[in-house]
């Protein structure tokens, strides 16, 4: 099975030892924004020889390698998700904790048009919105994402 995070790490020159091949596999089927202690409950289930210290010292790893990347999504612990190149938009219900990923073309253009009117060329936009959900379901059908959790990610 190739794994893509396990793909960066062999690309960026990590030695791929078992633990890390479970903790990447964890990481690539990830469709949230676990925290340590729940990747280390995953990768626990894999294998129980994983310690949460293992887990700690690979995401540091993986982050200061940029295969990963540290999110503030509003809770006291920090969640990761695969690093990426592209434009990359959160809401986070303040609420519940749950978070939505989502696509805004329309968002991105008018965010472009103002920092070019400021003299500036947007290599990357990334948005996080904190709020509270409106009762009433979801908007277009999208499902909010409980950050930490083994739901599908909404896009």
């Amino acid at each position: 099975m190739d794994i893509s995070i396990e793909r960066l790490c062999i690309a960026n020159g990590l030695k791929m030892t078992g633990p890390r091949r479970v903790i990447a596999r964890v990481l690539s089927e990830a469709t949230d924004h676990p925290d340590v202690d729940e990747l280390h409950r995953r990768a626990n289930r894999i294998d129980s020889r994983i310690s949460l210290a293992t887990v700690y010292r690979t995401v540091r790893l993986l982050e200061s390698k940029g295969i990963l990347e540290r999110r503030d999504l509003g809770s006291r612990r920090a969640r990761y998700e695969p690093s990426g190149d592209g434009n990359h938009f959160h809401l986070i219900d303040q609420s519940t904790g749950k978070v939505l990923e989502f696509s805004a073309p329309a968002a991105e253009v008018l965010l472009r048009d103002i920092a070019a009117r400021h003299g500036f060329d947007v290599a990357l936009i990334k948005i996080e919105l904190f709020g509270h959900r409106l009762s009433g379901g979801t908007a277009n059908g999208d499902a909010l994402v409980e950050a930490g959790s083994k739901a599908g990610r909404a896009e």
